[in-house]
């Protein structure tokens, strides 16, 4: 886990934001040009572009350009990693609360 930590970081980081998980929501059904993924969001091309730079810094996103038509790509692996990440915790949790649920029902078994 330790090897990850910062990955992580930067990839939940990068989630945190409804812009950004707006933006990989849109991009998970396909590329897209900077402008049709500003679109529609009420704010400048500039601070839209920090967004932007903020989810390629985490590894979720790639562009290139071509000409002045910049486009967004997904990249699934941190998504991938992040979702494992989180069903090994929801698994580990799963797992307390089953044995809480034993132990309740064992102490009541005893108490009767």
């Amino acid at each position: 886990m330790e090897n990850y930590s910062k990955s992580f970081d930067r990839t939940f980081h990068a989630l945190s934001d409804p812009t950004r998980r707006a933006v990989v929501a849109s991009l998970m059904k396909g590329s897209a040009s900077v402008k049709e993924l500003a679109k529609p969001f009420e704010m400048g091309l500039p601070s839209f572009m920090k967004h932007i730079k903020v989810l390629q810094d985490s590894g979720l996103v790639v562009s290139e350009k071509v000409g002045r038509v910049r486009t967004c790509y997904i990249k699934t692996e941190q998504l991938e990693a992040a979702e494992s990440w989180l069903h090994e915790q929801q698994k580990i949790w799963n797992e307390r609360t089953n044995r809480l649920a034993d132990y309740v029902e064992n102490l009541s078994s005893v108490e009767n």
